[in-house]
């Protein structure tokens, strides 16, 4: 799947800006084992998976000082992908994919991501089955926002930070 193609019935982020001056960062066509399923036949034995991921950055540094350290660096992100691939406990390919979604968001610092897992020739007369997903960080609220909400604890008599 092309990283340009947009998923059927893909809504647009919520910020028009978001996807402004994104590069993309991407890797198609990795194919691992793992245990995957929810029928007894998968519950198991490994059987392959193919993931292809696509991660949204702003546009990095890495384009003015050429440093790996200042973007995302495809060897870990491959590297996280097969150490997943044997610690997860997850069913179904919906879960899978949402996990290797927050891993790129929380680890490896992407601002969207689009992650499509797929169980190649699960049944004989299918190439692939699978699921596309596409997930976007949540912006840090605004100062406004973000003094509303303490206003609010502390009316309610809480007190954010002290337990």
């Amino acid at each position: 799947m092309s990283p340009f193609r947009p998923l059927p019935n893909a809504a647009p982020l919520a910020q028009a800006d978001a996807v402004a001056a994104l590069d993309l960062i991407f890797i198609e066509g990795f194919v691992g084992q793992t245990v995957i399923g929810i029928h007894h036949d998968e519950l198991h034995d490994t059987q392959p998976v193919r993931i292809d991921l696509y991660a949204g950055v702003p546009r990095p540094r890495a384009c003015d000082t050429d440093s790996i350290g200042d973007t995302i660096d495809y060897s870990e992100v491959r590297s996280r992908l097969h150490r997943h691939l044997l610690e997860h406990r997850l069913q179904l390919l919906e879960a899978f994919a949402e996990s290797i979604a927050d891993i790129l968001l929380d680890e490896f610092g992407a601002r969207w991501v689009r992650v499509v897992v797929a169980k190649p020739r699960k049944f004989d007369d299918v190439e692939a089955v699978g699921v596309a997903i596409e997930r976007q960080r949540v912006p840090a609220a605004d100062g406004a926002a973000r003094g509303a909400a303490v206003l609010s604890l502390l009316g309610a008599g809480l007190v954010p930070g002290k337990r």
